[in-house]
């Protein structure tokens, strides 16, 4: 069977109402009509590559060639997981978690989008809390990183949420035009003592190696 070879597609990440997992083709499928329904407010930046800013069919396409590169350029020193996030069996966004070298560092950086219609429900809080259980409770990660742009509120407040501190700014050239983004920072000390949803993982033990984390 394919799970015999590739085991992250028996992983799972849930909370109390929230599936993370890899997604089979047609799951996937209905996620590119989410990311085609949009996943912002027109005129908003949420992203440093504008992906979500192309048309409808553009945006479904990018969902899926991005999931199919990323798991073929997986390799324990560089990879990215693509968590499909599922909402009473659902797909609504993404909760993507990936690493550089990450048998030496120990540290993972975070990405997400969630369809419009999702927003504003806390899903945001509760996918992110979920990947780090994943990174700290299940791969032993010693820091996270994320960042978002200055002007981004509902990320920048997630982060601080979850216990988060600032780690400095990065500035970055888009169309002619400089972009500051707020780095944020997540020591393993500093999620222990966060308050967080209870997570449960399942079929991560045959993963560890492809992570690096073994």
């Amino acid at each position: 069977m394919l799970i015999d070879h590739w085991p992250l597609l028996g992983l799972r990440v849930r909370t109390a109402r929230l599936e993370l997992r890899l997604p089979n083709e047609d799951e996937l499928a209905e996620l590119a009509d989410v990311a085609a329904q949009g996943v912002h407010e027109p005129g908003e930046r949420r992203f440093l590559v504008p992906w979500a800013d192309s048309a409808p069919a553009e945006r479904a396409r990018s969902v899926v060639q991005t999931h199919w590169r990323r798991r073929g350029e997986w390799t324990p020193q560089s990879w990215s997981l693509d968590l499909v996030v599922f909402v009473e069996g659902r797909p609504v966004g993404v909760q993507d978690v990936w690493a550089r070298e990450f048998p030496v560092r120990r540290e993972v950086a975070t990405g997400s989008w969630l369809g419009l219609a999702y927003h504003g429900r806390g899903i945001g809080t509760e996918m992110r809390a979920a990947t780090l259980h994943l990174a700290f409770a299940g791969l032993g990660a010693a820091h996270a990183t994320s960042a978002s742009f200055a002007d981004n509120a509902a990320p920048l407040a997630v982060s601080r949420k979850l216990g988060y501190q600032p780690d400095g700014i990065s500035r970055d050239l888009c169309a002619g035009e400089v972009l500051v983004s707020q780095r944020l920072r997540l020591t393993r000390e500093d999620w222990e003592r966060t308050d967080r949803p209870a997570v449960s993982l399942t079929g991560l033990e045959p993963c560890l190696e492809l992570f690096g984390a073994r």
